[in-house]
């Protein structure tokens, strides 16, 4: 049984009025809720009676928030100061009881300034403060022992009117039995935030004192990933395989909500959050070791950042390519393929992968290599999301000494031309040399761009014979090279904070590969860029060690293309209308830039015998499909038919 108080504190009091201190010892007494209203005699309050309304007008209750000056303070002030002089209780507000809110009326409550004081006021207190009034059961005053736990039957707490510390204290007496587990105990405000349809009394014991629930004062934190806003119902965050295979068990029981797997939040899909649904986040697995000094054989978690990952490296002389950006997560990257800045040098991450340990959706533990579980280890290696969790990655790094990396910005107002030239120039440089092209919206008939590069070459003039071609695409603006280690290069991002992420809205990128970049292709892509739906564009130089990688070797079949293509924009619709006429220009797409989930996608990123032999894959290892809220593989596309 949970017990909770009801306070009125009146116009005249001040936060060391008697008031505030009921709620701090009802606090202290481990009572669940303290309930303020501002007007009425609670005393009169009993169970599902209601006031009636006097025949004065001048004494008809007016709306919540709206009180006459004789009444009690208002709701939102008496709350604010409960929540600073308390630390852990649930506080209740039932603003949820006054009339439709209305952003006209003069008298009721404008909606937007109704959910404003609301969001001030988790932000004040966490996961703490209830504005639903029927969250809890109102007692009459003088209620039994016995009444109290009859109304206290259907699961919610009930709150009393007090006016003493006796009456506290004979509420505390009632609820001393408590329970013997050594779960964390949520308050009420907390729970009533859970979403439907998910089990949380069992959450399995080795998750649950790093469990995160909407009612959590660490969600905001969770919640959403870099690109996209998000509202599961449920954060686990395992620590080791074992505890992965346990939250997978969970996952089993919920197969009726969406489950995303996290490594750093970091991807531009926005899969690894959801709304409603599970979220499995291995971030905490980021342990970087070596296995294999003579080898170069490195062991990496997760939920390591590859910024983590370089900064290790650096210290042996060696490096992994990883992208573009040191934020990225180890996880998500090493499944899908790692275009990156090394990439013409070094090839895909996923080329230096000898090793995978997963856990499977059965929940068993499995290594899989060229000679263990080789169908899998194919499979991972591009197609990884679909099959288990990654929980350790084994790669051969390179020896990487000092390398040139350059950010030059230029302007152009001929987008097509400036294509022309990058594509001609990045397709003949030497492998040693890696460049990014990225462009958005035209401004005032102009474009800017930005190029990102690496030279895997610590000779200064080696890097500015080999960079010198590109600055000449446009008007060069900004320019800034450095010979610095590989970990300078992804030393750049920026940490993430316990504050985590804070994306919102949801992500909208195409994506492609390009075989040639034609003449053709650079006049439809500046027709793109000119509607201005693309904020967006970038192309990523391939090609070099990328192309040495025979096609059937992994899941990445793409390997004769010049680059990767992503366009990212507001609407789908809009960026489909503007993107659907360069597709016959493309071969195939990249799945972590991809946001178009629809099923002739997949046909998109594998040719038909590549992604027949990922449905076997799927068959064996995932037969229910239960990672399926990714680019999803469906083991039995025809079971749905008819």
């Amino acid at each position: 049984m949970e017990l909770g108080i009801t306070l009125v504190p009146a116009a005249s009091d001040t936060p060391s009025s008697s008031w505030v201190g009921l709620a701090k010892l009802a606090e202290e007494r481990g009572l669940a809720l303290v309930v303020v209203e501002t007007s009425g005699d609670p005393k009169s309050r009993a169970q599902g009676t209601a006031v009636t309304a006097p025949q004065d007008p001048s004494q008809v209750p007016q709306p919540v928030g709206v009180q006459p000056p004789t009444a009690g303070l208002d709701l939102w002030t008496a709350v604010a100061w409960l929540a600073a002089k308390t630390d852990r209780i649930s506080i209740g507000a039932a603003v949820c009881n006054a009339p439709r809110p209305s952003d006209r009326d003069g008298v009721v409550p404008y909606t937007s300034m109704v959910a404003k004081a609301a969001e001030s006021l988790d932000a004040l207190a966490p996961g703490r403060v209830l504005t639903a009034a029927d969250a809890w059961v109102t007692a009459p005053y003088d209620a039994s022992d016995e009444e109290l736990s009859a109304l206290a039957a259907d699961g919610k707490p009930v709150v009393v009117p007090v006016e003493s510390e006796q009456g506290v204290e004979r509420l505390a007496a009632l609820i001393h039995a408590g329970s013997a587990s050594s779960r964390p105990r949520r308050s009420l405000a907390e729970r009533s935030r859970r979403s439907p349809g998910i089990d949380y009394d069992s959450i399995p014991d080795s998750l649950s004192d790093e469990a995160v629930e909407p009612g959590d004062s660490g969600y905001r934190a969770v919640a959403s990933n870099y690109l996209r806003g998000g509202a599961p119902g449920l954060v686990l965050r395992p620590r080791t395989a074992d505890e992965v295979a346990h939250a997978l068990a969970f996952a089993r029981r919920h197969t009726h909500l969406p489950l995303g797997i996290r490594s750093a939040g970091h991807g531009v899909s926005g899969r690894s959050t959801n709304r409603g649904g599970l979220v499995v986040d291995v971030g905490q697995m980021n342990e970087v070791s070596v296995m294999d000094y003579t080898k170069r054989l490195v062991r990496i978690g997760p939920g390591a950042t590859w910024k983590q990952v370089s900064a290790a490296l650096h210290a042996h002389g060696w490096a992994l390519g990883s992208g573009d950006y040191g934020g990225v997560g180890v996880g998500g990257l090493a499944t899908a393929g790692g275009i990156g800045l090394l990439g013409r040098a070094h090839g895909l991450t996923i080329d230096h992968l000898r090793a995978v340990e997963m856990v499977l959706a059965d929940g068993s533990h499995v290594r899989a290599s060229a000679t263990q579980h080789p169908e899998l280890f194919w499979a991972v290696r591009g197609a990884g999301a679909n099959f288990g969790v990654g929980t350790a990655f084994e790669f051969q790094v390179d020896e990487v000494g000092q390398v040139g990396y350059a950010q030059l910005g230029l302007v152009t107002t001929d987008i097509a031309q400036a294509l022309t030239d990058f594509g001609r120039i990045a397709s003949e440089a030497p492998r040693d040399t890696t460049v990014f092209f990225i462009t958005g919206r035209p401004r005032q008939g102009h474009w800017n761009i930005q190029l990102l590069g690496v030279v895997d070459d610590p000779d200064p003039d080696v890097i500015v014979e080999r960079l010198t071609p590109f600055a000449q695409i446009g008007m060069l603006t900004q320019q800034e090279v450095v010979v610095t280690p590989y970990a300078g290069v992804m030393g750049s991002a920026a940490d993430v904070g316990p504050e985590g992420h804070h994306g919102f809205g949801e992500p909208v990128s195409r994506s492609a590969f390009l075989p040639k970049l034609t003449a053709d292709f650079a006049r439809d892509a500046a027709d793109l860029l000119g509607t201005g739906q693309v904020y967006f564009f970038e192309l990523r130089a391939m090609g070099g060690a990328i192309a040495d990688v025979p096609a059937d070797e992994m899941a990445f079949p793409h390997r004769a293309s010049a680059f990767q293509v992503t366009a990212m924009g507001a609407d789908h619709d809009d960026l489909n209308q503007v993107w659907d006429p360069l597709r016959h220009h493309f071969d195939g797409l990249y799945l972590s830039f991809e946001t178009d989930s629809r099923p002739e996608r997949l046909h998109d990123a594998f040719p038909p015998a590549v992604l027949e032999r990922l449905r076997e894959v799927k068959r064996r290892y995932d037969p229910d499909n239960l990672f399926r809220d990714n680019f999803n593989i469906d083991p039995n596309p025809h079971a749905h038919l008819g």
